[in-house]
């Protein structure tokens, strides 16, 4: 069964409109942090591939950290309840952080993020975020780099999961049903 008749999956974005949009997000970034050398800050775990092909796409000298953060745990809709899971290395005083996201949903959880890490000192917080869910907005987040806004389904893939499946995905998907796919659908994309 190929990748695109997984009957459970409808794919939202191809592999190669995000790459695309991507190269052109590097440039922005690229431009605009001419002369600087930014922190890239991934939010784990959604958003390592996003991160790994920004960076690579931003044509500039960069660092890259960390930070684990949690307002949903296995549930599909937030908590509200912000934790963090995993911190920081390094301190950030003085240092221009842009903050890379894979979905921005309610806003949330986001916004306490960037609250925290302009608390740390930083000279500036910025976000870039691969998909913006607008709908769902609780509290307005401004999204600096913006890769796609889409409407108020369930995505997965490019990173984005479903209880830690789909991530590998090449695309971002619509999980029609997620009862179904906790019911043992293939989720390695060799079997979809």
């Amino acid at each position: 069964m190929s990748e695109f008749s997984n009957p459970n999956l409808e794919v939202l974005i191809s592999a190669e409109k995000i790459q695309d949009r991507i190269r052109e997000l590097g440039a922005e970034i690229a431009r605009d942090y001419a002369g600087r050398n930014p922190l890239l800050i991934g939010v784990l775990k959604g958003a390592f591939i996003f991160l790994s092909d920004l960076m690579r796409a931003a044509d500039l000298p960069l660092n890259v950290e960390f930070i684990a953060i949690s307002s949903y745990g296995a549930e599909m809709r937030t908590s509200g309840e912000v934790r963090i899971l995993k911190d920081l290395d390094v301190a950030i005083e003085g240092r221009h952080i842009l903050v890379v996201e894979d979905i921005v949903d309610t806003g949330l959880t986001l916004s306490y993020l960037l609250a925290n890490l302009k608390s740390r000192g930083a000279e500036s917080v910025k976000l870039a975020a691969l998909l913006d869910k607008y709908e769902r907005r609780e509290k307005e987040v401004p999204i600096d780099y913006l890769g796609f806004k889409i409407p108020d389904k369930f995505v997965v893939g490019y990173g984005l999961d479903f209880a830690e499946r789909y991530r590998n995905l090449p695309f971002i998907a619509v999980l029609k049903n997620p009862e179904e796919a906790q019911m043992g659908l293939p989720m390695k994309p060799s079997e979809l």
